[in-house]
């Protein structure tokens, strides 16, 4: 199959699309739902934006990186293959010009633009591609997008020095958009033969509209507009070179301060608002703009090798325990929605579950009792000894994990689950997955594709919870290998329906993500993962 920009078959549009609904902007914005509202004024060049995000994953490889504030900072450095159009979901070019892929689904062709150079004066080539898909596989354990995304690669060819050729061993539909990703952002040769340690600290020379100045972990990142920029990606109003000279994004935990810096001028936007300042924000010269992200939703992901986890009635217990739409209330910011699957509403195929996520303590406590856990006296329930306790491992990537989590203790406490929350730092987010030393993990991954699924709970991938061999594997191979996209979409159903009822994980929250950005800042753009994207950015 040939897929030319043009002329892309509508099975890619269908099996990425990203519906509009999704983007959700308050009443004080007049913004468009990609960015802040424009002006009648023109463009100007020139200026910096200062950016307040709540924390630090200690990296600056976007290959490597994971969590969103961090994303913000290292999508602006390097360009990917494709780019994946928020609105529609169709995915168009930007450093490949056209593509071909078999019928089959195993093989990508891309076809690479000319002219396009790194910031270390390199320039990009099929051997530049071909070394970062090589190279990615072996990278540590903060690559496990990226890793995921090229999983079951046979080999990736230079054809000639403009046309690179990816293969596959089984079919693989979810390859393309996975192009259009941050995590698989090309970086130059000389960067892919860093260690990950040093491209986590030092960053990486990218084809990007801007490149890292410096990085002082847990503080800031500062990036320069790149000179000479002209391939940007064929979704940007604006060609060659951004407008904005300078990104700043500091560091900023906690929510009260970075509402209050914005207000102030002191920077010019921010991440995560919290509920608590929505109103402060609006009163003032402040644009809130807010966009579901894709992707499985915030959730405890369970080990389910864990001996009291193994019990089917006692992980639907958990998950009848759960009162979402009272953590909605009280936590989230406005327009969040509760979980009504494992994936967000604005993922491709997402299926509507909610009656399997109502709430409904008696029904849990009947369960616990059909199990075997007799509440004592302390209000736990225990069985043989043993208390029903569980120890569940968080990270402050954003304001509302340990409010929500809180409450989510209370919950369950309610029907005789002690649960203890441990705090661990950001950075150990994927070493704690990899050891599998955790009861329940909190915490969400965007992707605006359904394979996403796959990555994330296939026992043939990392399997970081532990899952058990099910029929749940055959349904994430199958949608894996279908480009035809109501099959995809039946599929992605039924894994949906299987990782819920079986419980294998507990749906809790979609993450809205909502900032507050001044009014004088123009365009800033929501890319198709809800993340920013800042070539188009003004101030004026």
């Amino acid at each position: 199959m040939t897929s030319h920009p043009d002329t892309r078959s509508a099975r890619w549009t269908a099996a990425a699309a990203v519906v509009t609904s999704g983007i959700l902007l308050s009443g004080c914005s007049s913004s468009d739902g990609t960015g802040s509202s424009a002006t009648d004024g023109r463009a100007r060049s020139g200026g910096t934006l200062t950016f307040a995000v709540g924390s630090d994953a200690g990296c600056v490889d976007p290959q490597q990186v994971g969590s969103n504030d961090s994303i913000y900072s290292v999508r602006q450095v390097v360009d990917s293959l494709t780019d994946q159009d928020p609105r529609t979901g169709k995915i168009v070019p930007w450093l490949a010009k056209s593509w071909d892929i078999s019928s089959d689904t195993t093989t990508f062709t891309f076809h690479l633009r000319s002219g396009v150079t790194f910031s270390d004066g390199s320039r990009l080539t099929a051997q530049v591609v071909k070394d970062n898909f090589d190279a990615v596989p072996k990278l540590g354990a903060l690559a496990t997008l990226a890793q995921g995304y090229l999983s079951g690669v046979r080999n990736t060819k230079v054809v000639d020095p403009s046309t690179v050729r990816v293969t596959f061993k089984k079919p693989n539909a979810q390859f393309l958009q996975a192009t259009s990703t941050h995590s698989l952002g090309i970086e130059s040769s000389a960067s892919v033969k860093l260690s990950p340690q040093e491209k986590c600290s030092k960053g990486v020379a990218g084809s990007g509209p801007f490149t890292l100045s410096n990085y002082v972990q847990n503080r800031s990142v500062t990036l320069s507009k790149r000179a000479k920029y002209a391939w940007g990606s064929s979704l940007w109003a604006k060609k060659g070179e951004a407008y904005l000279d300078k990104l700043v994004f500091k560091v900023v935990p906690e929510a009260g301060v970075r509402s209050g810096s914005l207000q102030s001028g002191q920077v010019d936007a921010i991440g995560s608002v919290g509920k608590a300042d929505e109103t402060a924000l609006k009163s003032g010269a402040v644009n809130l703009q807010r966009r579901a992200n894709p992707g499985v939703v915030f959730n405890l992901g369970l080990n389910n090798s864990r001996p009291l986890l193994k019990d089917a009635k006692v992980r639907q217990a958990l998950q009848l325990a759960v009162d979402r739409q009272q953590i909605v209330d009280a936590v989230f910011p406005t327009g969040t929605e509760p979980a009504t699957s494992v994936l967000a509403h604005t993922t491709p195929n997402y299926a509507d579950l909610g009656p399997d996520l109502s709430f409904d303590a008696a029904k849990a406590k009947s369960l616990l009792d059909a199990a075997g856990w007799k509440t004592g006296s302390d209000g736990v329930r225990s069985k043989g000894g043993t208390k029903l306790r569980l120890t569940v491992k968080w990270f402050a990537n954003a304001a509302t994990n340990q409010p929500a989590l809180e409450l989510i203790q209370q919950q369950l406490k309610a029907v005789g689950v002690d649960v203890v929350l441990k705090q661990l730092q950001i950075t150990q987010f994927a070493p704690t997955l990899q050891s599998g030393d955790f009861d329940a993990v909190w915490g969400n991954v965007t992707r605006a594709d359904p394979d996403i699924l796959r990555s994330s709970y296939s026992t043939e991938l990392a399997n970081f919870y532990h899952l058990p061999a099910s029929p749940l594997d055959t349904a994430l191979n199958q949608q894996a290998a279908t480009a035809e996209p109501d099959r995809r979409g039946e599929l992605v159903k039924t894994a949906q329906e299987l990782l819920i009822r079986k419980a294998y994980i507990i749906p809790v929250v979609e993450l809205e993500t909502q900032l507050g950005v001044a009014k004088k800042v123009h365009n800033l753009a929501f890319d198709a993962s809800s993340r920013v994207q800042l070539h188009d950015t003004w101030i004026g």
